[in-house]
């Protein structure tokens, strides 16, 4: 027989972690937040480029750009205070470049005092469904080995060498997660990772080390979704499978439950404009990822918006909560 503790389960809202940062994991939370689920973005702070970059080392702050992408992917506003979140001023003297979202995260670590909170009040002025997180409140910079032996300091500066890369790690490297993203994950129904640039996005959230414990330790699926094209100076020539087997050699060992991939074939035209940029699709090796152990979830899930390939940020939300209800439903079927 049921119990009452199953019944609360069944009537609890589903908790949802979303772990990466860049345009991929914005475009993802965009559909996520018309589903009747709790999320929680975790996001990565090792961005050091443009106007987050200029923040990070004038204002001694974490840089905001992931973070604010985040916030304005998951506000529930007027059209016209997200394009506000999103302007970039190009002229000014000291002004220029920067966007001004990153300047009012800036003021409110000002105002506050403390980063965290400034997140948490922009979040409640942009009317935000669900929690922003930093990954770490440190500051961290990420370094790549490349497999020539020289190392480059920067996320920024990392895809623009031409070099292939060996590994990445973070400087420090005991960097401290926060303590309300381990909560998070803890109480999470599922964890999800990606999409958004691998070794640049990605890996600097798993390779804070208690952060990525708590990612280890639970009993939530964990689902990785995949990028649909490859990503010029990070992983050229990468199968799905690769991007699993760079994680698992980052954090020793398997952790993943779920892959989904695009299995939709793209136009010639669109093909064609993102191999002038020397990106290609990210190639489903299905056997590979089976033997893996892996579930894989491959269908048609893109879309093409303003000249670029996006994840289709509704049917992968859409997949994503069909997935964790069955989870919950076989759970709830061996628990009775």
């Amino acid at each position: 027989m049921p119990t009452k503790g199953m019944g609360r389960l069944q009537a609890r809202q589903l908790r949802l972690v979303v772990i990466g940062g860049g345009t991929g994991l914005s475009v993802l939370l965009r559909g996520l937040k018309h589903e009747p689920v709790h999320i929680t973005a975790i996001v990565t702070v090792a961005d050091d480029g443009g106007s987050s970059g200029r923040l990070r080392e004038e204002m001694d702050m974490l840089p905001p750009g992931d973070i604010r992408n985040v916030l304005t992917a998951l506000a529930d506003t007027e059209p016209l205070m997200e394009k506000v979140m999103q302007y970039r001023f190009s002229a000014g003297t000291g002004l220029a470049g920067h966007n001004l979202g990153n300047l009012l995260l800036a003021a409110m670590n000002e105002i506050t005092g403390d980063f965290v909170t400034a997140v948490k009040t922009l979040s409640g002025v942009l009317a935000v469904r669900g929690d922003v997180l930093p990954a770490s409140t440190q500051s961290i910079r990420l370094v790549a080995e490349m497999t020539d032996g020289s190392y480059v300091v920067g996320e920024s500066q990392i895809p623009l060498t031409g070099k292939e890369i060996k590994r990445v790690f973070l400087d420090p490297e005991d960097a401290v997660p926060l303590a309300d993203a381990l909560s998070a994950i803890a109480e999470a129904d599922a964890i999800l990772i990606g999409p958004g640039s691998l070794y640049t996005s990605i890996l600097p959230n798993l390779l804070v080390r208690g952060l990525f414990d708590a990612i280890k330790s639970s009993t939530a699926p964990k689902i990785y979704i995949c990028n649909v094209m490859t990503q010029p100076g990070e992983t050229d020539g990468f199968t799905a499978s690769k991007h699993v087997n760079v994680m698992y050699e980052h954090v020793d060992g398997p952790f993943l439950d779920t892959i989904i991939v695009n299995s939709a074939e793209l136009p010639a035209y669109v093909l064609d404009k993102y191999a002038e940029k020397g990106a290609a699709p990210v190639p489903c090796d299905l056997k590979k990822l089976r033997q893996l152990g892996l579930q894989v979830v491959a269908k048609p899930l893109v879309t093409f918006e303003d000249g670029y390939l996006r994840h289709d940020a509704l049917a992968v939300s859409k997949q994503v909560v069909a997935l964790v209800k069955r989870r919950r439903k076989v759970l709830k079927i061996e628990k009775e």
